[in-house]
């Protein structure tokens, strides 16, 4: 897809001047890019597909595997693995994203998306080729290191790689754009969960799946469309502006808040960081936790209410079977609507503002966590449904609409990297949400709380939860003017960034280009895969209605 674009700068083809857009660009082409790496990357969140079937690798495990502890795990090619010592995988994943981002991104604003983008094709592709290679060999310290260090490191520099690229091609509609590519990350487990059993499937023997053929053929299909999405990228030439807007109509906006820039290395400084990360955080944490344990907590808040009277007549063997196959549509609908809020709720606070948006998460989530327990104890599961799935298009929201909210407070110029310093904060609330809901809900089972009310107490602290986060959204407010960079500082920022005058000098008609047929076909490559994944979320999910 590198000839999408005309008139780069002949230069190294992974350098950021060579991604500079030409006369013949259009900016429309920057969202396919983005939406190749954030649908690959996406697919931490269908990784759950291979944990039973990886549980059941070796057929005849010896005797003794039952005293088997965590480290023995990590090297027997005797005994069969955990699926919990399996799950720890994902939180590998989430902390050394957040790591991973916040370390390199001031290097990716130097850098460019392309390089970046390239780089993080190599590890998370590369990631699950290694991770199938130890479960190949049944060695799962391999695996962590492929899919979970590796990967991660993928997934931190995928995440944030098309964010600044896309709110300097679009300051006219900031969150629309990054809510896009965002998506993108909610929709990956909708694209690749089905695939991956499909390949298992495929390549099953003798009753054990295959797992790790499944996973190297992902992974060398996630270098290839990563790969093309990173050479696809073009960075906007320095005082680029959309045909007709001007910076009096960002002056006017309530979604533009300031013009001015706040460097990498001053953010931490400002006491509107923390009050984002702070914000960011708490929004994750309600959200995540209710992910972790969404299905486990529809079997048992509902348990046979789920069957109707369909399940009159089945075996208590049937009716298990049939409630896990029942609440697994929640998890298919939680993707959906992960997904389809991240661009809904972006796209409106480019008309709300993103304090008011996110004011709306803390709001409305408060009510919805409040009347969770209420449909559970009226045996209401269509509405215990639809509130969650409401929960999690803010929970997705919250990711895709922050990156414009850094833009707005602290200037485009390093965004890209600010953001990557704040996805820490996902990295927190990964490990405190599920830590908060799994302990609660065991300490009430323990002390001889019914199953149906166990989750009554954790919903009601979420909700306490999101009411310190509308406080601290509500103490943000514009940064102090000492924390800005100066012309000076700006100038050399830029040369860094290889924002050189000489493209800089033609940015108002530079970029005009026409969208073309190629264009159409790279939309219709990541969007017929993405609508493929939303029509098998809501076949499985339209059984809880």
């Amino acid at each position: 897809m590198a000839s999408i674009a005309d008139g780069a700068p002949a230069s190294s083809i992974l350098s950021r001047e060579a991604t500079i857009a030409g006369p013949g660009y259009n900016r429309w082409l920057v969202v396919p890019a983005a939406l190749c790496i954030h649908l690959s990357i996406g697919m931490a969140y269908g990784f759950s597909v291979f944990w039973l079937p990886m549980a059941h690798l070796i057929a005849q495990p010896a005797a003794d595997c039952g005293n088997l502890g965590f480290f023995g795990m990590l090297t027997t090619t005797q005994c069969n693995w955990s699926v919990p010592a399996e799950t720890h995988v994902f939180e590998t994943f989430i902390a050394i994203l957040g790591i991973s981002a916040a370390i390199w991104g001031g290097w990716l604003e130097h850098a460019g998306p392309r390089k970046a983008g390239f780089i993080a094709a190599l590890c998370w592709g590369g990631g699950m080729v290694l991770g199938g290679l130890g479960v190949m060999w049944h060695q799962l310290w391999l695996f962590y290191l492929g899919t979970g260090v590796l990967g991660g490191i993928g997934q931190g520099l995928g995440y944030i790689t098309p964010v600044s690229t896309l709110i300097k091609w679009f300051p006219d509609r900031r969150g629309m754009a990054t809510g896009f590519a965002i998506m993108g990350y909610g929709g990956g487990a909708m694209v690749g969960a089905p695939l991956a059993v499909w390949l298992m499937g495929k390549f099953s023997h003798n009753g054990v799946q295959g797992v790790w053929q499944a996973m190297v053929i992902l992974g060398l299909i996630y270098v290839a469309v990563m790969s093309i999405g990173a050479f696809s990228f073009r960075v906007a030439p320095t005082g680029w502006r959309p045909e007709g807007w001007s910076d009096a109509d960002a002056a006017r906006s309530k979604a533009m808040i300031t013009k001015r820039h706040v460097h990498l290395n001053r953010v931490a400084g400002t006491r509107q960081f923390w009050l984002i990360w702070l914000v960011l955080c708490l929004n994750v944490t309600a959200g995540i936790g209710v992910i972790s344990m969404a299905s486990p907590m529809l079997q048992d808040v509902f348990g046979n209410h789920l069957l109707g009277n369909e399940g009159a007549g089945m075996s208590p063997t049937a009716q298990k079977a049939a409630i896990v196959a029942a609440a697994a549509g929640l998890v298919g609908l939680i993707s959906l609507f992960n997904s389809l809020g991240r661009l809904f709720w972006a796209s409106l606070s480019d008309k709300i503002g993103r304090k008011t948006t996110y004011a709306t998460f803390f709001i409305l989530g408060m009510a919805l966590y409040i009347l969770l327990p209420t449909w559970g104890h009226l045996g209401m599961a269509s509405m215990f449904v639809l509130s969650i799935c409401i929960i999690l298009t803010m929970y997705g929201g919250g990711f895709s609409t922050v990156p414009a909210y850094l833009a707005d407070i602290f200037g485009t110029q390093m965004v890209g990297a600010i953001h990557g310093r704040l996805i820490t904060a996902w990295s927190a609330a990964g490990i405190i949400g599920p830590v908060l809901i799994a302990s609660v809900r065991q300490y009430q089972l323990d002390h001889g709380v019914p199953h149906n009310l166990v989750y009554d107490r954790t919903l009601y602290i979420m909700a306490g939860l999101l009411l310190l986060g509308l406080i601290f959204n509500a103490m943000i407010k514009p940064v102090d003017d000492k924390h800005y960079m100066s012309d000076e500082e700006l100038a050399q920022e830029r040369a860094l960034q290889h924002d050189n005058t000489a493209r800089g000098a033609v940015a108002s008609t530079a970029a005009r280009g026409q969208f073309g047929a190629l264009g159409v076909v790279f939309w219709l490559a990541v969007g017929i895969p993405f609508l493929i994944g939303v029509w098998i979320a809501l076949s499985k999910g339209a059984a809880l209605f």
